[in-house]
This record gives C-alpha cells, structure tokens and sequence, in this order.
C-alpha cells in the first residue's frame, strides 16, 4: 500500500503515466520517477489565545534532489493532506525542470483554516511547523515558498525561526518574504504577470487582438488579481470573476482596479456587484477569449469540459483539469488553445529562484530587471512546449511535461542511484 492517495495525487499519477507511456520509458524507471523522495508528517502543538493546546498536522514532500535542492510552496488549508502534498511535489518538479531552473518539487502544508486564527495563532503556527522543519530543510536542500493560506509575513516568520536557530540570518532559507527582510521586488505580482504574457503570447497566435478581447478568471486571490490588472492594461476586457465567497459575470466588464481595491479592503469579492452573481459553475462556462482558472485543483472536468466557450484555457492554478477532461479538451484540440499548469504558472517560481539567486549573492536586482528575467524565461519555455507540440503531434501538456520528466529521468541516469 502506498501513502499516497486521495484524488488529487492519483490525477498527478494519471497524467505521470500517460507521459511515461508517451516517452516510452520502462516499467522499473517510473516508480523512481513518480515516488517522492522523502515525506515527512510532524505535529505542530500550540497554545490559541483561550490557553488550550491545540494539535494540528503538518507535512512537507520533497520530491527528488537531483537537480539540486527541492523548492516549493506551503498551504494552509483545511483540506490538506499528504496525497494532496506528494501530487503538488510533483507537479513543482516537472514545472522547475521545463523552465530549467536547478530544483527538484517540494511541498509543505498544515491542515488548519488560517482564517480561523488570530494573528498571534497563526505566528505560533507558522514558527512551531518551521521549527519541527529545520532537520529536514535549508538553503541547498530544501526552500519553502507561500502558497494557499500563507503570505510574506508567514515567510517572515519561517526565515526567522529557522535564522535564530542557526544563530545568523539565512534569508535564502524561503523565497516570497518582504522585500525588506530579504524579499525580491517583482515576486508579489510575478506568478499572476506570467499567466498574462502567456495569454498575450497566445493570442498572437491565434490572431486575438488584446484591445476588445474578453476573460473570466476563477479564483481572485494574488495569482488572478494581478493577472486581471496586467491583461486589462492592454485592454482586455475582464467579463468574470470569482473568488469562495461569491462568481461576479458581466459581458460589459468589470473596472479591475475597483474590484482589485475591494477585495484588497474586504478580504473578500462578496459585496461588490452582487447584482452580477452567477453560479461559479456556471461562471466557467461563459463566453470568453480566455478562461483563467486560478484558484483549486479539479476544476474542468468530464462533466464540463465539452461545455468550454473559451478560446484559451490558461491554467492559473495547479492541476484544474482532470486528465478525464484533457481527453475531452485532445479531441477539442482545434477549438481550445490549453496553456498548461507547470508553464502558466510558472512565473512564481522563476521569480523565487531569483530571490534565491539574490539572497545567496546578497546583491539584489531592480524590479525592471526581474520581469525582464521573467519574460525572457518564460518566453524559452513556451518555443520550447510549442515546438515540441508541433513537432509530435500532442497536445501541450503532453509536451510541457515530456520536457520536464526528460529532463529528471536523464539528470538521474547520469548521476545514479541515489539523488
């Protein structure tokens, strides 16, 4: 029996196979290919403001270090378990490996609603599960990340827990800090940046002008906020939106910069423009240039795949599509233009390995210079996942995770064994 279960790891599982299939690589190389390297479940005791203790759960997956050092993000949420870690691990490998940056995936989590805390629980939370880390985390072997439920300050407060315990300031120990505790300009917006010039980069290619073009963006947090704000400023319309709390659709558009200043004051898209709700599963489903999903895994489905009214799919989010729906989107192939997750979404990684880079040298780079670094990574990548579509006849996850598992399976035959 194996750890590892749940849904969401047997989709990173399924999608794994049919590229293993694809490449043609034999029965005993894939178990060492898909199993993480090491999974780790700790308890993370605190005190809550009540004067109770309380007991949460933490985990952090490292999938492989044969590129180097593991890298990936750590999610607060109440769903969090280790098959949804291990399939995040994963996917975080195959995307580090298609933008060739140095990293194996990792992922960490706490199953907790961080909403549920106060402010001094949630620093309790975040200094005892970095601390419960450190034997198993640093600089050239593991760096942490935000994710879902977590933000700079969580970063902070990891950096200086695992620095106080070393006794000097580590800053490269996580990535996504503020930028005057060791933080890079660029990295609040990077991830949301990217998915735009990727939009726009297949808009050119499929003949949309940008000027008059429609999107719908599932999932208002940092990744579709800044996103919304970078495809508006060239003058795509943004005709839905959505965050948990409410799905917005209007085909007149939205004023960006008022919704992103509303959900920025009220923590939440509830309460403006009610008038405008839609069922989120509806909201999908719309008309539109370019579908954004941004926010959860699993989300374009067998049930709604064939119903899509977009040209583009640009996947904000890690694994929104079922591999069940990819067969649906294959045979659509014509009809919609998939940018997929581990190149979508890479745009917060790139930036985190340039704070890295940053936080090692200790000589920090303007903001004009990081998004420039951005774009030209991102840019390598999509020729690099385009061409290889081209050139096999696939579609583009197909070829954006071809390239990332080569990469893996050749840097592992070339060393050996153990990394």
């Amino acid at each position: 029996m194996s750890i590892y279960t749940g849904p969401v790891f047997e989709m990173a599982r399924d999608q794994f196979t049919v590229i293993a299939d694809h490449l043609a690589i034999p029965a005993d190389e894939r178990d060492r290919l898909l199993l993480p390297k090491r999974a780790l479940t700790v308890a993370v005791p605190i005190h809550m403001d009540n004067g109770q203790t309380a007991v949460f759960t933490g985990y952090r997956v490292q999938h492989h270090l044969t590129l180097g050092p593991t890298k990936g993000g750590t999610r607060f949420a109440a769903n969090v378990d280790i098959g949804e870690i291990a399939a995040l691990a994963v996917w975080m490998s195959w995307k580090c490996a298609l933008a060739e940056l140095p990293y194996g995936g990792a992922k960490g989590g706490i199953t907790v609603d961080p909403r549920a805390l106060s402010l001094r629980e949630l620093e309790n939370l975040s200094r005892r599960y970095m601390q419960e880390m450190i034997p198993f985390v640093g600089p050239r072997v593991d760096v942490m990340a935000p994710d879902m439920g977590t933000n700079e300050q969580v970063m902070a407060w990891f950096m200086d827990t695992y620095s106080m315990y070393q006794g000097v300031t580590v800053s490269e120990i996580v990535t996504g800090k503020p930028v005057e505790s060791g933080g890079t300009l660029g990295r609040r917006e990077a991830t949301g940046h990217g998915v735009a010039f990727l939009v726009f980069r297949a808009m050119e290619r499929l003949g949309i002008n940008p000027s008059g073009a429609t999107a719908i963006i599932q999932g208002f947090g940092n990744v579709g906020s800044y996103a919304a704000l970078a495809l508006a400023a060239r003058g795509v319309k943004i005709v839905g939106v959505s965050d948990h709390t409410i799905a917005l659709h209007d085909p007149k558009g939205f004023d960006v910069a008022a919704l992103t200043q509303y959900a920025t004051a009220h923590g939440v898209l509830k309460g403006f423009g009610d008038a405008a709700q839609i069922d989120p599963k509806e909201l999908l489903l719309q008309r539109c240039d370019a579908l954004i999903p941004a926010a959860v895994e699993r989300v374009i489905n067998k049930d709604n795949a064939g119903k899509l009214q977009c040209r583009i799919l640009a996947e904000g989010a890690n694994g929104p599509t079922t591999p069940e729906a990819d067969l649906i989107l294959a045979q659509r192939n014509q009809e919609i233009f998939v940018i997929p997750d581990i190149l979508c979404n890479a745009g917060g990684v790139i930036v985190s390995y340039f704070e890295w880079v940053q936080d090692l040298q200790q000589y920090f780079w303007s903001k004009d210079e990081v998004m420039k670094r951005l774009e030209i990574a991102l840019e390598r990548s999509w020729n690099n996942v385009v061409h290889r579509a081209q050139l096999d006849n696939i579609p583009n996850r197909v070829a954006a995770m071809a390239i990332g598992v080569e990469r893996v399976r050749n840097a592992k035959r070339t060393r050996g064994l153990f990394p």
